[in-house]
């Protein structure tokens, strides 16, 4: 009998322990090998095209590089690799640009780990699997109203694009040589703008109606 494949495995995600958590996991599975980990999107391309994975378990909110950025640029060159989102969030925008991005799965954090090896397994057999939570995600999205148009000036929709790749305020202030102050000024307009306090709902109304651009 011919022994199947070892599915090859690479972890992106910024929380150490989470990483921690799940190279044990995968160190109980025969058929799964755990070849490389990553802290974000940057070094996930990186470490990708060193170890060449079979499948990914992607983070989406991640500094330096979100998950979305590094999947659509992951895909790009190398198509036959599949990506698994694995995170903490389920708002519409952030399944939908996941799927854009190529992700075939979309889990949650919660997932059981008999629930994650199948869905590894499934991911690396070409099969979708999406969370519970994201299916109802993609049926809100097909029942919203057209999207609201967000007049955000030049220097505004910048800033929101550093902050969707992440960066604080001191970085942000430093990618565009202003003071920490204009930028709070800027963040403040820009949650205002977006009907929003939250710099994570901005993100993900920034990620549903194509706000800043992911490929920069």
């Amino acid at each position: 009998m011919v022994q199947a494949r070892t599915i090859r495995v690479l972890i992106a995600d910024d929380h150490d322990m989470l990483r921690s958590g799940l190279a044990v996991f995968i160190e109980t599975c025969h058929d799964i090998k755990l070849v490389g980990e990553a802290a974000n999107g940057l070094e996930a391309i990186v470490v990708c095209s060193q170890v060449q994975p079979d499948v990914i378990l992607m983070d989406l909110l991640m500094p330096e590089m979100d998950g979305i950025t590094a999947t659509r640029l992951i895909r790009q060159q190398f198509p036959n690799i599949k990506v698994v989102a694995l995170t903490s969030y389920t708002d519409e925008a952030l399944v939908q640009a996941a799927l854009n991005a190529g992700v075939i799965s979309y889990l949650v954090k919660s997932i059981s780990i008999d629930a994650l090896g199948d869905a590894i397994r499934d991911a690396y057999a070409g099969k979708a699997t999406l969370a519970r939570e994201a299916t109802q995600a993609l049926v809100n999205a097909a029942q919203r109203p057209p999207a609201p148009i967000y007049r955000l000036s030049k220097r505004e929709h910048e800033v929101l694009t550093l902050i969707v790749q992440g960066k604080s305020n001191r970085e942000i202030a430093h990618c565009l040589t202003v003071g920490v102050s204009t930028v709070k000024k800027h963040v403040s307009n820009i949650l205002t703008k977006l009907n929003t306090n939250s710099r994570t709902e901005a993100v993900a109304i920034a990620v549903r109606h194509n706000l800043v651009n992911h490929t920069s």
